[in-house]
């Protein structure tokens, strides 16, 4: 069974969405307990994106082997460390002076068994940034400054263990770190529709999208 589902836009809907269909699966709506077999989702995210490497060419997709949060949601959790990589974010901060009044960011891995499903040619692979925000948390600039004019080009010069930083998005690092705790499956895969650090942009991105949407369905229902 495919459901599809429009979450909204940031990791506050995907609170909302992923705890729901959890509540759907593994809760007794009547009794309001907890069913005794666990059912485990399968949760894959097609969405836009924008590259952080000059390497990355517009048009194309790729597949979030890993998400960072910027937002904070998962912070407020128990378990939230058993599902991270703490060595990573320890790294990131450091790299990027991360300030003290932002949200921790957490690091938290896409389900292995999605990955390798999803596994092909036309599908790079990389990390994201799930960002709180559309405008200055991922440096864009209209009439205010932002707090750091120098993130992006800090983020994209990190690098640990062969581990580059790829893309922004807003919603991937809420969609793994709720599924790994509630023992679900997800990954997200985009269509690139704009290289950020070389300033290009989709001429028309929404042939893109079906493309990927085709591709994922392929892929899910062999």
């Amino acid at each position: 069974r495919i459901t599809v589902i429009s979450t909204g836009i940031c990791t506050d809907n995907i609170d909302i969405v992923v705890n729901e269909l959890d509540a759907i699966a593994n809760i007794d709506l009547k009794t309001r307990t907890e069913k005794k077999e666990h059912r485990t989702l399968n949760l894959i995210r097609i969405g836009t994106s924008g590259a952080l490497q000059k390497n990355i060419p517009v048009d194309t997709f790729l597949m979030s082997t890993r998400s960072i949060g910027f937002d904070g949601l998962l912070n407020f959790y128990e378990g939230r460390y058993t599902i991270s990589d703490p060595d990573f974010e320890f790294a990131f901060k450091y790299h990027v002076d991360w300030k003290r009044n932002l949200a921790a960011p957490y690091v938290v891995d896409a389900s292995s068994e999605l990955m390798e499903k999803m596994e092909g040619e036309k599908i790079l692979k990389g990390i994201n940034i799930s960002a709180p925000g559309f405008y200055g948390p991922q440096g864009r600039r209209l009439r205010l400054p932002l707090a750091d004019p120098q993130l992006n080009d800090k983020i994209e010069s990190f690098e640990l263990n062969g581990q580059k930083i790829t893309n922004y998005e807003m919603e991937s690092s809420a969609i793994y770190g709720l599924s790994k705790l509630l023992g679900h499956n997800a990954i997200t895969l985009c269509a690139i529709i704009a290289n950020r650090i070389r300033d290009e942009y989709s001429k028309d991105y929404k042939p893109v999208i079906k493309e990927l949407i085709k591709l994922v369905l392929e892929k899910i229902t062999k």
